[in-house]
């Protein structure tokens, strides 16, 4: 080999080690930044996701009882740590309860008009959203001895009626029902909720109560069902909202998430509760 020949073969490795070297360093740093993109991606959804812990007390109406206990059990096992307290009774009693002052994160109403009286004194912090819909249905004594089969039935002054108080979404709902159908009717007794209303016919106090049809179905035996046309004219909208002075709105605003979610959607579906 010529010592011109050497002195370009020299050159042409110096050139080709160099080029490598180029490319080695540019993968390294593109590497580097990739990583760093991936830690910064991954540090904010970790941020962005913070554990859920404490605890929150729900207001709910008495309907919801069943649901939402199963709802809780589901929600403290995927949050390990948290707790869900509940309060349930009389969506106006309730609402009553939390404008004066009752410590509560969330609440939901049986209706509308109970969730306006808290939305009205400015105490929530979420527009109340519908998450789902009840409808009325006769309980009567198992195996329906007395041959309930229609809304005018309970008229008879033999059969002891229960409702639930004209103050009450249940209650509300049925005197709509009635008005619909043109029919008066003297209960033996107003109650303070639906879940009251019940009980008098499953302690067999009366012959038949005017309930939603989801009490009837987690009743299971111990009542029997009737329904009646006039209920569709009388169906109720269930709203939930955050509380403006909620304790711990984060929790507050995961347990509502998974009301509406598909998974609470389908406890309550499960129940008898209507899609909003």
């Amino acid at each position: 080999m010529t010592t011109r020949s050497a002195r370009r073969t020299r050159r042409t490795l110096q050139v080709a080690g160099a080029s490598v070297a180029a490319l080695l360093a540019l993968s390294a740093c593109s590497s580097s930044d990739d990583d760093s993109s991936a830690k910064t991606k991954s540090d904010t959804s970790s941020s962005a996701s913070p554990k859920l812990s404490g605890s929150i007390t729900v207001f709910a109406a008495a309907s919801l009882k069943e649901s939402f206990t199963t709802l809780k059990a589901d929600f403290e096992k995927a949050h390990p740590g948290t707790k869900v307290d509940f309060s349930f009774g009389g969506s106006d009693t309730l609402a009553a309860q939390i404008t004066s002052g009752a410590p509560a994160d969330v609440f939901a109403a049986a209706s509308p008009k109970t969730m306006a009286i808290v939305t009205d004194k400015k105490d929530t912090a979420t527009t109340p959203a519908t998450f789902v819909r009840n409808q009325l249905e006769i309980a009567t004594l198992p195996g329906n001895p007395d041959k309930v089969a229609s809304l005018k039935d309970l008229t008879k002054s033999s059969l002891k009626v229960v409702l639930c108080d004209k103050t009450v979404p249940c209650g509300a709902a049925a005197q709509k029902a009635l008005d619909a159908g043109k029919l008066k009717l003297t209960p033996v007794s107003y109650e303070e909720d639906v879940k009251s209303a019940l009980n008098k016919v499953v302690l067999k106090e009366a012959d038949a109560a005017v309930v939603y049809k989801t009490d009837v179905k987690a009743a299971g035996d111990k009542v029997e069902g009737v329904e009646f046309p006039e209920s569709a004219d009388a169906v109720n909208d269930y709203p939930i909202a955050l509380l403006k002075d909620a304790p711990n709105p984060t929790l507050a605003k995961a347990f509502i998430a998974l009301v509406q979610s598909a998974e609470g959607q389908q406890v309550l579906n499960e129940a008898g509760f209507l899609k909003p």
